[in-house]
């Protein structure tokens, strides 16, 4: 593995898990404590969309997909903002509309890339630098984000009726906090794909939550544990030549029943 180091792909390939990692912890912790996991799973399938879109007009996938999630995540928090008891149908009518659309204009640009499979399952050791370029601007967009309105998206995390009484715009932080949830997807296409992101944004938070009792500190163990998982799964994906995405939620889902299974042992011992 140490002299893989020394070859361009691989060195890329590091600094994406780690950027990666940053932004699933931040945001990813915030999606676990508003149980909004089914939200983030319908966002990153409706994202799709987007690659498919991409393809029929000829740009950038990261591009069509970036503009495609956002503005579906932006359509979500305005239908499900006062009418959250009816959330589920939205996601599943949001998640079959985005993938849906992605499969017509596939079909409609009648020249298939196979690089769009890239995107559902992730190609972390194909990663470029303008890939790089928008992993890091994504994630000092959601570190700032944070940093600066961490007590408001810590008010609408616990008590948004509360925080909604206190003159807190609740409506404007939910809404960006769908966005950088869009955000955080579309940076990790390229790492662990549309497939499986949903798991890189909820298994470490819910680990870190076990042992944390404030919010930042479930966001910085959150990112240290993603970041393990996903060089973990990097190396694994080198050593035994399997796919890295899948590689890199491997390691994530065996932690996951770990901790789930040692959390449940000690509530009976």
């Amino acid at each position: 593995m140490i002299e893989a180091l020394s070859f361009q792909f691989m060195q890329n390939a590091l600094i994406a898990g780690i950027l990666v990692s940053i932004a699933c912890g931040i945001v990813g912790s915030l999606i676990v404590v508003n149980r909004m996991v089914f939200i983030a799973g319908g966002i990153a399938h409706g994202a799709y969309g987007g690659l498919g879109l991409s393809l029929f007009l000829g740009i950038s996938p990261l591009f069509g997909a970036l503009g495609f999630s956002v503005a579906l995540s932006a359509l979500i928090a305005f239908l499900t903002y006062a009418n959250k008891e009816r959330t589920d149908a939205v996601i599943g009518a949001v998640w079959a509309f985005g993938m849906a659309v992605g499969i017509i204009f596939s079909d409609i640009s009648k020249s298939y890339n196979t690089d769009l499979t890239s995107f559902l399952f992730g190609a972390i050791l194909s990663v470029s630098k303008g890939d790089l370029q928008l992993m890091a601007a994504v994630c000092i967009l959601i570190i700032l984000m944070s940093a600066i309105f961490y007590k408001e998206f810590l008010a609408i995390s616990f008590d948004m009726e509360f925080a909604k009484l206190q003159g807190l715009s609740t409506r404007v932080f939910y809404t960006g906090l769908l966005i950088m949830t869009a955000l955080c997807i579309v940076a990790c296409i390229r790492a662990v794909g549309l497939i499986l992101v949903v798991a890189l944004l909820s298994i470490p938070p819910y680990i870190a939550e076990k042992f944390c009792v404030r919010l930042s500190q479930m966001m910085i163990l959150s990112s240290i544990l993603s970041a393990s998982f996903t060089l973990s799964g990097l190396v694994l994906a080198y050593a035994f030549d399997l796919t890295s995405g899948a590689s890199i939620i491997l390691v994530a889902s065996l932690a996951f029943f770990i901790v789930k299974i040692y959390v449940h042992r000690r509530k009976f011992y």
